[in-house]
């Protein structure tokens, strides 16, 4: 098929390269514009962008789909479908109506739950044990259109926000390759989401990262594998800030929340209820290492708590 594509982070990447491989001529790329970043404010290209120069395929940053320029340059491609993967932007009305056989997007969970920016980190942050993938037609909603397929994996105890990530773009683009190809031959169901079940998976902000000892252990661990890799789970100890990347659930002792005591060399804390091992940690302006290898460095002292500035 003759396909624009419309796609901006490392989630985006796998479902393009699926599409390349799958031989569907790929007219245009729209993405995000360049953005700085880095210590010195490097002017950096989506990832989506530098694969498809690789393949010298067309690359449009437009700032809005809206301004009427925009929708003409988008015409003047010609497709026959769109294809949005993680854009970061609304679709409006004359857009979603351009391509003959319509805009189809691939959402990382199980529609109607987590709409929204940031599904995959909401599924761990709330426990979940079940997430997926689904492709969709698009409306003017967000995230709201007539589910084409679905595809559900387990979540793993100890998995990350981003190792699902990573697992679920491979898992949305095997599914879009099916997708497409259901479109193309007209055999694509078309299933209205159920009016009850939705949830809105809001973008993450830093302030969301800094742990609540109070919180029982089993919230401390969603808190820490949902945040990682960003904005990554911090807490403070003897007045610095300490990034947690990963820990593991552990009895409690007599302990309040965010006492802290080693165990056969372990750097344990206290929570709410239970407690919990810290075993990757990177204290302020050191660098990322197990916690038991941190605490050969900083021994921990009676009433060490960590949380308090």
């Amino acid at each position: 098929m003759r396909i624009v594509f419309m796609g901006t982070p490392d989630f985006a990447v796998p479902s393009l390269q699926a599409l390349i491989d799958a031989g569907h001529e790929i007219c245009a790329v729209y993405t995000q514009p360049d953005k700085p970043k880095g210590r010195g404010y490097v002017l950096t290209p989506p990832p989506v962008k530098e694969l498809a120069l690789r393949y010298a395929i067309p690359v449009e940053q437009p700032a809005t789909l809206r301004a009427p320029e925009s929708f003409g340059s988008l015409q003047a491609y010609a497709p026959e479908l769109i294809e949005v993967v993680a854009y970061g932007k609304l679709l409006p009305k004359n857009v979603l109506e351009l391509p003959r056989c319509g805009c189809v997007n691939v959402h990382g969970s199980l529609l109607p739950k987590y709409r929204g920016a940031a599904p995959i980190q909401w599924a761990v942050l709330n426990g979940d044990e079940v997430s997926g993938v689904t492709t969709m037609y698009m409306a003017e909603g967000l995230d709201t259109g007539d589910m084409i397929f679905r595809e559900e994996t387990a979540i793993g105890p100890d998995e990350t926000a981003g190792e699902l990530f990573d697992r679920l773009a491979a898992m949305g683009a095997a599914l879009l390759v099916r997708t497409v190809q259901a479109v193309a031959d007209g055999s694509a169901p078309r299933t209205p989401q159920p009016e009850d079940g939705g949830a809105y998976a809001s973008q993450l902000s830093k302030e969301q990262a800094r742990i609540d000892w109070s919180r029982s252990a089993r919230e401390v661990k969603n808190l820490v594998r949902g945040l990682n890799p960003w904005p990554v789970a911090q807490t403070v100890f003897r007045g610095k800030q300490m990034k947690v990347f990963r820990v593991s659930l552990r009895d409690r002792a007599d302990a309040a929340p965010g006492e802290a005591w080693t165990e056969n060399g372990d750097f344990l804390v206290a929570c709410g209820e239970g407690a919990v091992c810290l075993d990757e940690v990177q204290y302020q302006g050191g660098k990322r290492m197990r916690g038991s290898d941190f605490l050969r460095g900083h021994a921990l002292r009676p009433g060490d708590r960590l949380g308090e500035d």
